[in-house]
């Protein structure tokens, strides 16, 4: 059953990420973002991970993702770009995802498989974690704070321009 379920969760996370890469609208690419997130917070649990997988929905699912919408609500959606279906980038992005493809299958062919949970280091700690969050990412984590202000102050200042420029 958990081998199932880790497939299942697998196969929706590469699906929202298809899904991110051919929709156009930006309230439906959030979506996806979130349907993948919540897949990979799913694929973390699944594997035994479970505080990078409660992580992965409060920070990326809850905080970040609730941001990205707030941003896209910022967004002029009655521009005409969005009434075409799929995106302009379609086709490359399918061109270099099947060179992914082929490359994980390569490097998949050269290696031998590992057993899963075998090893040092199988068990997570929630102390060492925080430690090493505190002490040497914590820069990281501001620095994409920063970032994602950023751009919700270019899609601000995008859209002033567009009104100032159609007024």
């Amino acid at each position: 059953m958990q081998q199932a379920l880790l497939w299942f969760f697998v196969l929706a996370s590469l699906a929202g990420g298809l899904l991110m890469l051919v929709l156009r609208h930006p309230m439906r690419v959030a979506l996806a973002l979130i349907s993948t997130m919540v897949s990979l917070a799913a694929i973390y649990a699944i594997l035994g991970v479970h505080v990078i997988a409660v992580f992965q929905v409060l920070i990326y699912v809850g905080a970040v993702m609730v941001f990205m919408v707030y941003a896209i609500m910022l967004l002029d959606v009655r521009d005409p770009s969005f009434t075409h279906r799929y995106s302009g980038y379609l086709l490359p992005g399918l061109a270099g995802a099947v060179v992914l493809v082929v490359a994980f299958v390569r490097g998949l062919a050269g290696s031998t498989p590992a057993v899963m949970g075998a090893g040092v280091g199988t068990t997570f700690d929630v102390q060492p974690f925080s430690v090493a969050f505190l002490n040497d990412y914590w820069l990281y984590f501001e620095l994409t704070s920063v970032l994602l202000l950023a751009a919700v102050v270019a899609a601000i200042a995008i859209l002033k321009a567009r009104r100032r420029g159609n007024g």
